[in-house]
């Protein structure tokens, strides 16, 4: 007779219900999506641990396979039932294609004021950050947290759009191209400095439609926010309040989205993750151009815990996307990102 399985040990036991929780969390962030932050406030915030829910149950699984148990079945189920989460989390290899004669780059960037606050202690940080823009040139490029000091620097741009608010209309966001601006406008947000602005450029015989987006910020600082600490409710309760505020943002925008017949890429910080609800309103058919060929994390913000992907390039089904890329220089608290796009 064929000997038994060796049944769970104590800790083995306790092992799997840790796992089993895990699990059930990852299922859980999967409606997350669907779940509007005026009516689920709290319950909106997990979103933003979805990556760690994602990593935690890939450890799980490959633990239970190693020790040779079936147990490894429970992670693995929920992992594929969430198959498109795992993906747009992670990118095991970049697919990329020629650009055609009608490609455009595009490039995106919250430069967090160019470092004027010296959060970065490295000499001319603003310097670096024209100089990487200026290496790579791209078409359009859309800076958020952008400080009007640094308008000259950009003059090898033709064409410009710049949006300063706040008491002394020093900083806001910025839109730098390379084609003629036809139109351009701003959105504006209530009760907040954030905003989203566009313009509309033409490409050969195309008029395309360019929003450089800056939703809420979440305003926490790893260096002096703590979740462990006393205050951590007080914090769950104003990124609760932030993202109610965000879905107000993303209808607003939705709206004038509608309104424009032309071509559309979005450009921008969501200060949300893509497993967000107010993501989803916002990508709605379009296109992620990470998720279409990008690869590895994406990660996009200089967040030491876990990698989270808030800043986006989305374009309209109707292009392909050519290539993407995340830029390594950390000259902000966000790292650029770029992409070529094709008009089919």
């Amino acid at each position: 007779m064929r000997e038994k399985k060796k049944r769970l040990s104590i800790f083995g036991r306790i092992f799997f219900f840790l796992n089993s929780v895990f699990a059930a969390l990852l299922l859980l962030s999967y409606i997350l999506p669907y779940a509007v932050p005026k009516s689920f406030p709290i319950l909106s915030v997990l979103s933003l641990l979805v990556p760690v829910f994602i990593i935690i149950n890939f450890i799980f699984m490959f633990i239970w396979i190693l020790s040779v148990r079936r147990q490894f079945l429970l992670s693995f189920f929920v992992l594929i039932i969430g198959y498109s989460h795992v993906t747009s989390l992670y990118k095991f290899s970049r697919n990329t294609t020629a650009p055609s004669q009608n490609s455009i780059s595009v490039m995106s960037y919250n430069v967090r004021l160019f470092n004027i606050y010296n959060w970065i202690k490295e000499t001319h940080v603003d310097k670096k950050i024209v100089d990487l823009v200026h290496a790579d040139f791209p078409d359009v490029v859309a800076f958020q947290e952008f400080h009007k000091n640094q308008q000259a620097a950009f003059n090898f741009y033709t064409y410009k759009h710049v949006v300063l608010k706040g008491k002394n209309k020093k900083t806001g966001q910025a839109i730098f191209s390379k084609y003629p601006i036809v139109h351009k406008g701003s959105l504006e947000f209530p009760n907040t400095p954030n905003n989203a602005i566009y313009i509309d450029i033409v490409k050969n015989k195309d008029t395309i439609r360019v929003y450089n987006l800056h939703l809420q910020s979440l305003r926490i600082n790893p260096q002096k926010e703590e979740l462990t600490q006393e205050n951590s409710e007080r914090l769950l309760k104003r990124m609760a309040k932030t993202f109610k505020m965000q879905q107000s943002q993303a209808e607003l925008f939705e709206i004038n989205r509608k309104n424009c017949t032309y071509k559309k890429i979005i450009l921008g910080d969501f200060n949300n993750s893509q497993f967000s609800n107010v993501y989803k309103t916002i990508k709605g058919s379009m296109k992620d151009a990470f998720v279409e060929a990008g690869s590895g994390f994406g990660k996009t913000l200089d967040y030491p815990f876990f990698p989270m992907r808030i800043d986006f390039v989305l374009v309209d089904e109707s292009f392909t996307v050519n290539k993407f890329k995340t830029f390594t220089e950390h000259y902000s608290d966000h790292y650029a990102i770029q992409s070529v796009i094709s008009l089919d």
